[in-house]
């Protein structure tokens, strides 16, 4: 079981890197990817219409992590219509 998770997360940091990154920082190694983006800390935020991430500007700018978090909303498959 243990190996099939790190198999699972290995596979899920490949498609981020490969998918999601930005070309400026695409070249990060999944260890950069998970000390800069994964084991950080957050504090979330809800309000009613809107969530916000607030984190330590030292992990990654934020123009950086908006980028990333717009490209995964892309790669949502299209909506179709019901019927």
């Amino acid at each position: 079981m243990r190996l099939q998770l790190f198999a699972l997360a290995y596979n899920l940091g490949n498609f981020l890197r490969r998918l999601a990154l930005p070309r400026s920082v695409k070249h990060w190694s999944l260890t950069t990817l998970r000390e800069k983006l994964i084991k950080i800390g957050a504090k979330v935020v809800t309000h009613a219409r809107y969530v916000i991430f607030q984190m330590a500007e030292v992990a990654v700018p934020r123009w950086l992590f908006r980028a990333i978090l717009e490209r995964i909303r892309r790669l949502r498959l299209p909506e179709t219509a019901p019927g």
